[in-house]
């Protein structure tokens, strides 16, 4: 039996699996990501590694993180939110550390690639993988292969544009999709809700402290499982611009599939329904195109850690 690791490196923490070749995870080991990032985070890793390692024996190991990683899969070009993690050789550094081969892969591809092989999208050729989480991040496998692009880039779908002129994004444009369908989103869409709506927003203000900015993502998704207006509102707008960004992309990509994974995704049918009928309002050619079905994904915060260990495997 092929065993391989997977490490997810997060903004708090470094999860490590032992990985199977069926996907299943048969051990786990977790540390804090240091602050400092850089090398303390590389040495994070590998001592994670090393202790699977010790009671496993094991061939590969693939790291997941969010950020631009090389197309040869073996250098972190740019991370967004881990310091000094910029050009960093990892694959020169880890092997040094760790004495096994490593692959890089950015965090949503490892997700998509996990769903592919072993979750929602399993058995499906042609699919694609959106995480709606904080951001928006994504994957794309056409033909049963991990789309990279040229530069090992691709798929980042938060960042098309769908609204000119629109809000600011933290990658330094205007009106990204991720600033209409994402988590953050969410909570923008329920501040919208509340300030249009103040008396009717009192039991949703009240399950925080009574602020808005007291308000999270998990509050109103309680919320609105329970059928508050306020919260059901802040999901119809977040699957109305997620249905429509999906239907741009099927006519790009042509998917059977759309794997969305992420936080947001715990709401299940509250986020999906809307998304599901936006998807089919706005699909270009309606009626004619196929529309890719939307499944929930299936492996939650595992996706992306046993996705990389199977790609490290090669």
């Amino acid at each position: 039996m092929s065993l391989s690791i997977g490490i997810d490196v997060g903004g708090t923490k470094v999860l490590g699996g032992v990985v199977d070749e069926n996907g299943t995870v048969l051990a786990r080991a977790r540390k804090d990501t240091p602050r400092q990032g850089g090398k303390a985070l590389t040495q994070t890793i590998a001592d994670t590694v090393n202790e699977l390692v010790a009671k496993h024996s094991v061939s590969s190991v693939g790291v997941s993180a969010a950020g631009f990683v090389s197309s040869d899969r073996k250098t972190m070009l740019a991370t967004p939110n881990i310091a000094d993690w910029n050009d960093v050789d990892l694959d020169f550094e880890l092997n040094a550390l760790i004495g096994l081969p490593v692959v890089i892969e950015n965090d949503a591809n490892a997700a998509a690639w996990g769903e592919a092989k072993f979750g929602a999208g399993r058995n499906q050729n042609h699919m694609m993988m959106l995480t709606v989480g904080t951001g928006i991040g994504g994957g794309i496998v056409i033909d049963g292969q991990l789309q990279r692009g040229a530069f090992g880039i691709a798929a980042e779908f938060g960042h098309m544009r769908v609204v000119p002129e629109g809000h600011i994004c933290g990658c330094g444009a205007r009106g990204c999709f991720e600033q209409y369908a994402s988590g953050n989103a969410l909570l923008r869409h329920a501040r919208e809700a509340i300030n249009a709506s103040p008396e009717v927003a009192r039991n949703l203000l009240s399950r925080g402290d009574g602020t808005v900015a007291g308000l999270t993502g998990h509050i109103i998704t309680q919320a609105a499982q329970e059928g508050d207006p306020i919260a059901l509102a802040a999901f119809n707008t977040t699957g109305h611009w997620l249905g429509a960004g999906i239907a741009s992309l099927a006519v790009l990509l042509d998917p059977i599939c759309v794997v969305i994974g992420g936080g947001v995704i715990d709401a299940g049918e509250i986020l999906l329904a809307p998304t599901r009928e936006s998807l089919e309002r706005t699909m270009p050619f309606a009626g004619k195109h196929p529309y890719p079905v939307l499944i929930a994904a299936e492996l939650g915060n595992d996706a992306g850690l046993v996705g990389v260990a199977d790609l490290a495997r090669g």
